[in-house]
């Protein structure tokens, strides 16, 4: 019993060995297996350069069309944007470090207020629709912009906060 039991393993050993071979190297991998098929593919590893994100032309998707800023900030708007902020984004973002999403501070030398607005308020849209969003997508390693339910006064108050953030 113990020689048939060695010789089963020897077997067995033998055909996993000769089963091996040369692999290609491919950029996509199929696998068919009865009805279900996986598909591996390999993302480009190339990033566009951070000028290509920067378009203060683009105002994004969503409800926000056209926003004017004052010069001056409405301190009083800032404190319930920081207080939004706080309860609602802080998971997510730190105001002056890239964390799950990116850091705020500076956002509006980078995309018009609009923009800013519309990913607030409209960020599921934004990200399968509008280039930026859809770059931010990938260099957050896929995390997308929840879906607060924000209104467009509290998205008001939140860009009027980012207003007073340093870079």
């Amino acid at each position: 019993m113990k020689y048939l039991l060695k010789s089963l393993f020897l077997l067995g050993l033998a055909l996993l060995v000769s089963c091996g071979g040369k692999e290609d190297k491919k950029e996509k991998e199929e696998i068919q297996l009865g009805n279900y098929e996986k598909k591996v593919v390999v993302k480009p590893d190339a990033n566009p350069p951070e000028a290509d994100l920067i378009d203060m032309s683009n105002k994004g998707i969503g409800p926000v069309k056209n926003l004017e800023l004052s010069d001056n900030i409405d301190q009083a708007m800032a404190d319930k944007g920081k207080a939004v902020f706080d309860s609602k984004c802080m998971a997510c973002h730190k105001p002056h470090k890239k964390f799950i999403g990116p850091a705020p501070a500076g956002v509006l030398d980078r995309r018009s207020p609009e923009w800013v607005m519309n990913m607030i308020l409209n960020p599921n849209e934004m990200i399968m629709k509008d280039p930026i969003a859809k770059q931010l997508l990938i260099e957050h390693n896929g995390s997308p912009m929840a879906n607060q339910g924000l209104t467009e006064e509290e998205a008001r108050q939140i860009l009027e906060y980012f207003r007073t953030l340093e870079k």
